[in-house]
């Protein structure tokens, strides 16, 4: 008779179809079942941790759910960070655990429900007689939240019979949320005054527009209008019209680019949360802006909104348009040379300290990466380049595991999800020093995971750059920000991989080689970036500034 783990696994299967983990007691039952009597398909890592990140990322390059698996005690634990990244990010994954047995903790188990609970995760516990029912609630939780859940299966009983596997039922999923009631019908007129009326109208969008399918919508809106749009990091690419946008807003946007965003004099913000990046710490509307929020956050998520309405992006666009039916579009657009605007610093070809420039670096790598790229970033000072100077066609294609949470060390499990998710696309991972070392448990993952539709690029100035920048600039001893320069080509030569230090920009050439190559006749491909650490990227400086 199937067992309880088996009930979870097939449950689990019918929503799911990656399973990401490391296997131990408190989990070996399911990941049996899961491997012998479903579809789903099982991929190893080497920390428990990664597990989730995987799932993490596969989420967000293919937009489908994903599982976590890691035992009980400290498989549950060392997910703990991973698993805060995903409910900051809103990332619907469902986490299976291991836990103590029914008829109360062993020495080696601790309270996973109040862990979980501390970093925002909500847990299901299967039991005997509803493990099935459980999932499915698991799963649908996720969903409609989009929040991870974990489910829990009790030592004591993940091997019990439990009777046949009743038939998955079917999600209960929320509609997209519409604005509700006279007050916010109104405001979405307002904004629709406020757009017909603007001389320098602009769009902003972020991830929640993307995940709400806006594209089509925003698109209509910036037409009808004649706004320039703007994005955030993780909103890049959602505005059809390349031509009129201007990249990504804050300190990752161009000098030029943000400008005109200053210019604007009318805002509306959709699907975006308006932290204090995105916003250049407040200065990345002018005064004199009239600020429209759209959201599905309770209220406005910044004291800058003057206007706020609670809905889903692609319903409150359409409607904004529909009330804009008959304007004359401002014509801003096309009066201005985006061209220039969206220029970077091009760099130098060394530092003066003779170490490569991370600006021509960046550019040429730019210049030689595969176009059809996902680009998943960990996270450190060098997060700026690629969100610079490498660009990306849509949202799901720049995917930065650990900015929501400020972790390091989530870089190379990230390489396994959305390789998985995109099986067409070359995989590009940006990371540091200080986060690869972190993470480098998970380099062999990467490496036969992703093989030769894989790249990695490891920014390597020696030191934890971010903390240099920041607190060495204060006079704080500089010796535990420093790390002993690794060599990452030695590391990833040990796992299968093709190492490559690059001290020059020539030495980058080896990328033309490797994107030649049919990728089934290429390996994994790492660079070992050796960069100065005295170039700044401008979003630190940002940060700097407003540290004194």
């Amino acid at each position: 008779m199937p067992t309880v783990s088996a009930h979870v696994a097939a449950t689990l299967a019918a929503h799911v179809d990656h399973v990401f983990g490391v296997m131990g007691n408190g989990n070996a039952y399911f990941l049996d079942a899961l491997e012998r009597q479903t579809h789903a398909r099982f991929t190893a890592v080497r920390h428990e941790a990664g597990g989730v990140v995987a799932a993490d990322a596969f989420h967000r390059a293919s937009g489908r759910v994903a599982a976590a698996t890691a035992t009980y005690g400290a498989g549950f634990t060392n997910t703990l960070t991973a698993l805060a990244e995903a409910v900051q990010a809103q990332v619907p994954l469902v986490l299976v655990v291991g836990d103590e047995p029914t008829s109360g903790p062993r020495p080696w188990d601790v309270d996973q429900i109040a862990m979980a609970s501390a970093v925002g995760a909500r847990t299901y516990t299967a039991g005997r007689t509803d493990a099935a029912a459980t999932t499915a609630i698991a799963v649908e939780h996720a969903l409609t939240y989009r929040v991870p859940a974990v489910l829990a299966i009790p030592y004591d009983i993940a091997a019990l019979d439990a009777g046949p596997v009743p038939p998955a039922p079917a999600l209960r999923l929320p509609r997209p949320l519409a604005p509700r009631g006279p007050f916010a019908e109104q405001v979405v007129r307002d904004i629709a005054a406020a757009l017909a009326a603007a001389r320098r109208p602009l769009l902003l969008a972020g991830r929640g527009a993307w995940t709400a399918g806006a594209g089509e919508s925003l698109g209509a809106l910036a037409d009808a209008t004649g706004a320039l749009t703007v994005t955030t990091a993780l909103g890049r690419g959602v505005f059809p019209a390349a031509e009129f946008d201007l990249g990504v807003a804050g300190g990752f946007g161009a000098e030029g680019a943000m400008a005109l965003v200053r210019e604007a004099d009318v805002a509306v913000v959709l699907g975006a949360s308006l932290n204090q990046f995105t916003m250049r710490f407040g200065d990345l509307f002018a005064p004199g802006a009239r600020v429209f929020q759209v959201d599905v956050a309770p209220a406005a998520t910044h004291p800058n909104v003057g206007g706020y309405v609670r809905g889903d992006a692609a319903v409150v666009a359409a409607g904004i348009t529909a009330a804009l039916a008959g304007a004359t579009p401002s014509g801003w657009r096309e009066s201005v040379d985006l061209t220039a605007a969206r220029q970077y610093e091009p760099g130098d070809a060394a530092a003066p300290d003779g170490r490569l420039d991370p600006r021509s670096a960046a550019k040429r790598l730019g210049e030689l990466l595969p176009e059809d790229r996902v680009v998943v970033s960990d996270g450190g000072h060098f997060i700026g380049w690629a969100n610079m100077y490498w660009p990306v066609a849509a949202p799901d294609r720049m995917i930065m595991v650990g900015t929501a949470f400020q972790a390091i060390g989530l870089g190379f499990p990230s390489v396994l999800g959305a390789a998985l998710a995109r099986p067409e696309a070359t995989v590009v991972l940006t990371t540091g020093d200080g986060g690869g070392l972190m993470a480098l448990a998970d380099l062999e993952s990467a490496v036969r995971v992703a093989g030769g539709r894989g790249l990695a690029v490891v920014w390597n100035d020696a030191a934890y750059g971010a903390e240099v920048n920041l607190y060495g600039l204060k006079g704080l001893a500089r010796e535990p920000m420093l790390i002993p320069e690794v060599d990452f080509a030695g590391l990833a030569a040990a796992v299968g991989a093709h190492g490559v230090v690059a001290r020059s920009l020539d030495d980058l050439d080896v990328l033309r080689t490797w994107a030649a190559r049919p990728w089934r006749e290429r390996p994994f491909l790492l660079v070992d970036l050796r960069i100065s650490g005295s170039v700044v990227a401008p979003y630190q400086q940002e940060i700097i500034r407003v540290n004194g």
